[in-house]
């Protein structure tokens, strides 16, 4: 998996906003799949900026966390994208 800086996410993400460019048009320019400018504008709506911010250490999530995000999973009509950027958790 490739990872991308924090700065050219947010780079990204303020560009497709402030100028309405689709996530296509912004995946041909900087050649990167744009199902994941999509994910990365999700969890920006949802979470804000903070989501850019790299992590220290890496994180565990708890039984009753899992079991919770299962459950809204099955219950709710979002995709697992949508799931994803909701409680902050990545997808593989």
């Amino acid at each position: 998996m490739v990872k991308y800086k924090p700065g050219l996410k947010a780079q990204i993400v303020h560009e497709h906003l402030s100028t309405s460019q689709n996530t296509y048009d912004l995946s041909e320019k900087y050649q990167i799949d744009n199902q994941r400018i999509g994910e990365w504008v999700q969890r920006y709506r949802k979470n804000g900026i903070d989501i850019f911010k790299p992590r220290r250490h890496k994180r565990t999530f708890t039984t009753d966390f899992k079991l919770i995000v299962i459950d809204y999973y099955q219950t709710h009509e979002d995709s697992m994208a949508e799931v994803a950027a909701r409680f902050d958790i990545l997808t593989a």
